[in-house]
């Protein structure tokens, strides 16, 4: 054993970190969002607790939350994660010198990805059920809307990461597996915008997530149905992803142009 060659391979580790903000930001990134999100799930509890809310709410909550949130990532990974498929089996080319369309991609890609939602969901509704006797459906027919804004949203988000990925290559890749939890702690999955800083508030309220999320705590404690919330989480997911669609038709066509689709995968 050489002291040597194990400072050489540390040291070609470390030196990536030098060229790459994307290696950079991962070292605080999962600390931080963990800080921040269970830190405001915490004071939440605290609250609740003062108030006097009930075991069972703080069950239709959290378990609600966790499967509306599920939702989101699910759509954004089945977006992002089915594009890497094809860059790691360096299939991507292949694919473009077919008649396929990049139209064409993306629609059997959100397709992939409702696909993925649909399963996911209705496995964690039934385990939801058997193992907590928790009925996600208590929120009734409004849980459409609250998936369909959910999945609007995590294809703007998978797009844009796919977008990334087309234009910067593989240091782009980690975005795919991360990029979903960036939005969480200004989502409000698991505590209400009132929870978050001042700054934070305000940031929450171009997050159509957290109108959804906010949405479903309304029903299960006033069973009141926020049309406004849902109105407005829409209306931001129509414009972001109307924006992230015209940014990712403009990486695909300055990929194509400097001829970088045969490098993708390598």
């Amino acid at each position: 054993m050489k002291a040597h060659r194990i400072s050489a391979m540390f040291l070609r580790h470390i030196y990536l970190y030098r060229h790459s903000l994307t290696r950079l930001i991962e070292i605080v990134y999962w600390p931080l969002l963990d800080l921040l999100v269970w830190g405001f799930v915490s004071l939440y509890i605290a609250r609740l607790s003062d108030e006097g809310a009930s075991a069972p709410k703080f069950l239709a909550i959290f378990l609600g939350a966790l499967i509306l949130w599920d939702i989101l990532f699910r759509s954004q990974q089945g977006i992002s994660v089915s594009f890497l498929e094809e860059v790691w089996a360096r299939n991507f080319l292949n694919l473009f010198v077919s008649p396929l369309t990049i139209n064409e991609y993306l629609i059997s890609l959100m397709l992939v990805s409702l696909f993925k939602v649909v399963v996911a969901f209705l496995i964690s509704a039934l385990l939801a059920w058997v193992l907590y006797s928790f009925n996600l459906f208590i929120i009734g027919l409004y849980i459409i809307p609250f998936m369909v804004n959910l999945i609007m949203m995590g294809w703007t988000i998978g797009i844009l990461t796919t977008g990334f990925i087309l234009r910067f290559g593989q240091q782009a890749e980690v975005l795919a597996w991360g990029i979903a939890f960036l939005f969480q702690p200004v989502s409000a999955v698991f505590y209400p915008v009132s929870v978050l800083p001042g700054f934070l508030q305000t940031l929450a309220q171009f997050i159509p997530a957290a109108y959804v999320f906010e949405g479903m705590r309304s029903i299960i404690f006033n069973q009141i149905f926020p049309v406004d919330h849902l109105i407005k989480a829409f209306s931001l997911n129509l414009i972001y992803l109307t924006l992230v669609l015209f940014f990712f038709f403009r990486m695909f066509k300055k990929v194509r142009e400097k001829g970088l689709l045969a490098k993708i995968g390598e």
